[in-house]
């Protein structure tokens, strides 16, 4: 994952030190990788309207070979070629893809330092030898010690004289919060058990669990109603339960195993992707894109069916 780190905090400091918020950063970089991933969406739309259109002659090929699996999908693999036609493409791919934003986005929330304020690893290196030697023997993983370099900064700098005096305004500036969040924390399942006793700190950090879910199930839910009312037999289609149920649980499991920056990245993002989906419907709807292709196919039609006369019309002159 850490070759990901590179290119991602590049692009990340950018964006911070354009506006110089790391909250409003990550805003404009989950912005970024959505527009990024929006020529995906347009395909998956246009993967849905194909879909839509093949369904009559899909039952066909299941009423033509009920009974014989193997053969089934070997004429609907040969039909999804000859149609150009990827069913992953209205499935779970468009969420897959987004896994390698997420890995790459950790480098910026586990190490902030030396990716967003671009201090060098040399310097952070002898920061975390510190911190560790400040925090003794204890559980900390060795992912965190850079966050823990806030806890103890006075400590720190301190200890590091030749630490010029640019890199301390930057660390001392450097708010790593959102909304009260802090986005270095991990949410945990265990403040479920006792939410009455539960701190401030983790009550705010298990929202971000809960509101990663429930936009992804807002979209989910969005997309399945409009299936059903578009095409109805397309909405028994599994890869639409991936879509539909799939999302949601898989961001509601994954901001309770990553810091809360990237459950903020994970809310941020559903709700960006339900925005461009409402705009992708007006814009690319299925139905307007099957009449599109079934003007285009009949303009063809026309056309080799003009050359054809054509051709046996100089073969009778001939």
């Amino acid at each position: 994952m850490s070759i990901l780190y590179v290119p991602f905090g590049f692009v990340f400091r950018i964006f911070y030190d354009l506006v110089n918020n790391y909250g409003l950063a990550l805003f404009l970089f989950t912005l970024l990788f959505r527009l990024v991933l929006l020529p995906s969406s347009i395909s998956q739309q246009k993967g849905t309207a194909k879909q839509m259109r093949l369904q009559p002659k899909i039952k066909k090929l299941q009423e033509k070979y009920r009974g014989n699996q193997v053969k089934l999908n070997e004429e609907m693999q040969a039909l999804y070629s000859r149609e150009g036609y990827n069913p992953m493409s209205a499935g779970c791919l468009p969420m897959l893809i987004q896994l390698p934003i997420i890995f790459g986005l950790l480098g910026v929330i586990y190490y902030p330092i030396q990716y967003v304020l671009g201090v060098n690893s040399n310097t952070v290196g002898e920061m975390t030898k510190i911190v560790q030697g400040l925090l003794g023997d204890t559980s900390v993983k060795q992912n965190l010690l850079e966050l823990q370099v806030f806890n103890h900064l006075d400590e720190v700098i301190a200890k590091m004289p030749n630490l010029s005096a640019e890199i301390i305004d930057k660390l001392r500036g450097f708010d790593y919060t959102m909304f009260g969040i802090p986005l270095a924390e991990t949410p945990s399942f265990a403040t479920l058990s006792h939410l009455g006793s539960a701190s401030k700190q983790e009550l705010i950090l298990l929202l971000v669990p809960l509101f990663s879910g429930l936009s992804a199930l807002l979209s989910g839910i969005y997309t399945w109603i409009r299936q059903k009312q578009t095409n109805p037999e397309m909405a028994k289609n599994p890869m639409m339960g991936c879509t539909a149920f799939g999302m949601p649980l898989f961001s509601l499991i994954i901001a309770f195993q990553f810091p809360a920056g990237a459950g903020i990245y994970w809310i941020m993002s559903n709700i960006i992707a339900f925005a461009m989906m409402i705009l992708l419907n007006y814009t690319h709807n299925p139905q307007k894109i099957i009449a599109k292709l079934m003007v285009e196919e009949t303009v063809n039609r026309r056309s080799k069916e003009e050359n054809m006369k054509l051709i046996a019309e100089r073969s009778m002159e001939a």
